[in-house]
C-alpha cells in the first residue's frame, strides 16, 4: 500500500532509517535535511516505510505544487530493496493531486522515463590513489593545480558568513538564500555532517566551500572565491585537496553540478564521470487550461 502522510504525521525515526539504509541513499532526503530547506513537504509511503518518496511543495497565489528546494540537487524513491519501474511509477502517480505542478528531481539511481529530462552531475571516485587519479586530470586542471601550488596557498577552516559574504559581492547574477544555507551549515558543522573549508594566501581569503559528509558521498555543496581566488586557481586547490585527504576510500566526490557547460568542464576537467539524474515535470493545471479551450 502506498500513502501520502504529511510532515506532522510522518514517523520519523521509520523514515530516516529508510533513507539511511536506502539503496539510493542522499543526504538531501533525511528529515532534518529537508526541514531546513523545503517551505513544506510531505512523503509517500510504501508499507511500513519499506521505501519512501519526499514531496517538497510551495504555495503561490492559492496555488499548492511540488518543487525542487535550493541545495537539494536530488531526491525520489529511496528503498531499502531494489524496487521495480512500476513500482516507481506507481509510486510517481501517487503524487497527491491537489498539487497542480510537479517539478521533481529523482536520484541516479532512480529509473527513467520518456517523460523525465535528463540532468548532469560529475562524480569522481576516490577508491584509488592519488597518482592515478592525477593522471585522468585534463592537462588544464594539472597546470592550473601547479599553479595554485607555486603561489603558496594553504587551506583552513572559514565561515559561512565569509562565504557569503564573498557570494554576495563576486557573484551578482547568483540568487540563493542566505538564511537557509547558514541553517544548513550550522546543523551540518554541529551534528559533524559536513565541513568548510577556506583557501588563504598571506592570511588573506580567497575563497573556500562547504561540503556534505554523508554515507559514502563528500558533497560540494556550495563555494565561493573572489578575483584573486579565481586569479590563483583557488578552486582548483581546495578541490584538489579534498581528492588527496580522501583518497584510498570508499567516498565518491560528488561535485554537486554540471548542466551549465561551463561547471560541467570544469568538474569534467578532474577526471569525473557524468552521473546522470532525471528530473520529472507535470503541468495539470496548464493541461486544464488547454482542456477548457
Amino acid at each position: 500500500m502506498i500513502q501520502y502522510i504529511k510532515r506532522e504525521n510522518i514517523d520519523v525515526a521509520k523514515y530516516d532509517v529508510c533513507i539511511e539504509n536506502s539503496i539510493q541513499s542522499r543526504i538531501y532526503a533525511y528529515s532534518w535535511y529537508l526541514d531546513i530547506v523545503a517551505d513544506n513537504w510531505g512523503v509517500l509511503v510504501l508499507n511500513d516505510y519499506e521505501a519512501v518518496m519526499p514531496i517538497p511543495w510551495r504555495v503561490k497565489y492559492f496555488i499548492k505544487y511540488v518543487s525542487q528546494p535550493d541545495f537539494c540537487q536530488q531526491l525520489g524513491v529511496f528503498s531499502k530493496k531494489e524496487i521495480s519501474e512500476i513500482l516507481q511509477k506507481k509510486m510517481t502517480q501517487e503524487i497527491p493531486n491537489k498539487f497542480l505542478k510537479v517539478i521533481l528531481n529523482f536520484n541516479s539511481a532512480n529509473f527513467s522515463t520518456p517523460k523525465m529530462k535528463l540532468r548532469k552531475n560529475y562524480v569522481l571516485e576516490l577508491n584509488t590513489d592519488y597518482s592515478r587519479i592525477l593522471k585522468s586530470f585534463s592537462k588544464g586542471r594539472k597546470h592550473a593545480v601547479k599553479k595554485s601550488e607555486k603561489n603558496h596557498l594553504y587551506i583552513k577552516n572559514t565561515t559561512i558568513i565569509e562565504l557569503i559574504k564573498m557570494k554576495r559581492e563576486f557573484y551578482k547574477h547568483e540568487t540563493f538564500s542566505s538564511e537557509i544555507i547558514e541553517r544548513l551549515s550550522y546543523y551540518l558543522l554541529s551534528n559533524k555532517k559536513g565541513f568548510i573549508l577556506g583557501v588563504y594566501k598571506e592570511e588573506a581569503l580567497l575563497g573556500g566551500g562547504l561540503f556534505l559528509k554523508s554515507n559514502n558521498r563528500i558533497t560540494y555543496l556550495f563555494s565561493s572565491f573572489n578575483s584573486e581566488g579565481r586569479k590563483l586557481q583557488a578552486a582548483s586547490f581546495l578541490i584538489n585537496n579534498i581528492i588527496k585527504r580522501y583518497v584510498n576510500s570508499n567516498f565518491v566526490l560528488d561535485f554537486e553540478g554540471g548542466n551549465l557547460p561551463n561547471i560541467g568542464s570544469f568538474f569534467k576537467s578532474f577526471g569525473s564521470k557524468n552521473e546522470m539524474y532525471y528530473q520529472l515535470e507535470n503541468n495539470s493545471l496548464l493541461n486544464l487550461l488547454r482542456l477548457k479551450k
